[in-house]
């Protein structure tokens, strides 16, 4: 029988820039209908860091030339990219099925996710986005009032409040599409940010929400069996890049929460797989989380490959 599985997709499977994407976006598609072709349910939800901030970044290029444009807000930002990501890989996926003789219907979701306006990561900054800098472009950004962050060694990004998700708000939507036997792509860029204000308004939040955390909040709303974490590496390690690295093929919770104290897992980067594959993975009896590459999805659903977290 298959499993309800959703897949968070990360920005190897989605490429830099509009051109890389189009691309990048077929081979993602046929990945994510190897695992539909076995007979499993399949949501996808994707990450924006690049696409987020190339749009912000000529939003306020505009507003600059243009002062009659005003800035748009980073919410604004993540529901242009859940759009335009969106359209590239619904078309993929689409053609891949097709192509495949399996007549399932597409749809991408523009969603919204709550979060909490007192939320601490307000105050404090943490979710890189944009293209990579140099230290000196970098700290001409935070001249000019931008915070950036060194990124897992990678180079310095811009970065931005990542507060928690605390619900999905179109979350009776996607439930519906998956009734009908739809592949759903929902919470894109980790939704769109908003709160709470005045009676039954919704307000756009100026920060970017992990795609990870709202992954895994998607897959425990959907009663999902198995969280599909992907990322650059097949599996998650311990002293990684040093000589005594050691890859991991399974996590208890209580042995991420051990490496996790000993600094294992960069922020930004693999730490915030590691926490939500363990909340994913406590969360209710059986579920499964997996962190591994997009090629090797199939593999690891199979158990031989990737890093497998569960109770």
């Amino acid at each position: 029988m298959g499993k309800r599985i959703v897949i968070a997709l990360g920005g190897n499977a989605l490429g830099k820039n509009l051109a890389e994407q189009m691309g990048a976006v077929k081979n993602t598609a046929k990945a994510i209908v190897d695992l539909i072709e076995e007979g499993h349910q399949v949501v996808v939800a994707h990450g924006n860091g690049p696409q987020v901030g190339m749009i912000n970044l000529a939003m306020t290029a505009l507003s600059h030339e243009d002062p009659s444009h005003p800035v748009d807000p980073m919410s604004v930002c993540t529901a242009m990219s859940q759009g335009y990501i969106g359209y590239d890989l619904q078309n993929a996926l689409r053609e891949e099925l097709l192509d495949r003789g399996i007549n399932k219907p597409v749809a991408t979701i523009l969603t919204q996710v709550e979060v909490d306006p007192a939320d601490p990561a307000f105050q404090n900054p943490t979710k890189p986005i944009g293209a990579f800098m140099t230290e000196e472009e970098a700290m001409k950004l935070k001249a000019q009032g931008n915070s950036v962050m060194e990124d897992a060694g990678r180079g310095w990004r811009r970065c931005v409040a990542s507060p928690r998700p605390k619900s999905i708000v179109e979350i009776e939507t996607v439930k519906a599409l998956l009734a009908a036997n739809q592949v759903v792509i929902a919470c894109g860029g980790g939704g769109i940010p908003v709160y709470k204000s005045e009676g039954n308004h919704l307000h756009g939040a100026g920060a970017v929400i992990d795609k990870d955390f709202a992954s895994e909040l998607l897959a425990e709303e959907l009663d999902a069996d198995t969280l599909i974490i992907l990322t650059a590496v097949e599996k998650v390690a311990v002293n990684f890049g040093k000589p005594n690295q050691e890859w991991l093929s399974s996590l208890t919770p209580e042995q991420a929460r051990k490496y996790e104290d000993e600094g294992q897992f960069a922020p930004g980067s693999m730490l915030p797989k590691v926490q939500a594959a363990v909340k994913f993975a406590e969360s209710k009896e059986g579920r499964t989380a997996l962190i591994t590459l997009l090629e090797k999805a199939k593999d690891g659903i199979a158990g031989k490959t990737g890093t497998a977290v569960c109770r």
